[in-house]
């Protein structure tokens, strides 16, 4: 299978200093840029997907144009500074965005799926309607969200639609 590794609102708002920081940030980024040098040796694509709120539909309480908090975090484009980034403003990456024609552009089958938040964007990405032609593994150790809590009750409810695996075994 033709794997791609979608890096999903690895953004500063979540981050300590950011607006809406999360839970296990620091564990889950170095999770992330693990994953990310493991796909660049393996030659599997990483794409960055990025929130930004609508400006048409007023100021969001995070992710707004031209704040340091909507720009994806710093380590996390070190790791993969060419890869392309999808700009969605939907929790689903593929709702009104370019990630399907890329996806089809690079002959992708399955989707290795990481970021924040896991109960909102990773989920809705990885449950998607558009996502269902592809094999959608969810990276257990590259998700986190506002508590550990959530985190486990969302892993636990897409359990039963993807598989999850840690990242070291896939990558």
């Amino acid at each position: 299978m033709n794997k791609a590794l979608l890096v999903i609102d690895l953004q500063n708002d979540y981050f300590p200093g950011g607006k809406f920081p999360l839970w296990n940030t620091e564990a889950t980024l170095a999770n992330v840029e693990q994953a990310i040098r493991s796909a660049r040796a393996k030659g599997v694509p990483v794409i960055h997907i990025q929130h930004i709120a609508n400006p048409g539909k007023g100021l969001a309480p995070f992710f707004n144009q031209g704040t340091d908090g909507v720009k994806i975090h710093p380590r996390i484009l070190a790791a993969a500074p060419d890869a392309p980034v999808v700009v969605k403003e939907f929790a689903d990456g593929f709702v009104k965005t370019k990630l399907e024609q890329l996806l089809a552009g690079l002959g992708v089958t399955e989707l290795l799926v990481c970021g924040m938040m896991t109960q909102n964007c990773v989920t809705h990405t990885a449950i998607s309607k558009s996502a269902e032609k592809y094999h959608v593994i969810i990276l257990s150790d590259c998700c986190t969200t506002v508590n550990e809590m959530i985190h486990n009750i969302a892993l636990h409810a897409l359990s039963t639609r993807v598989k999850l695996v840690p990242s070291s075994e896939v990558l």
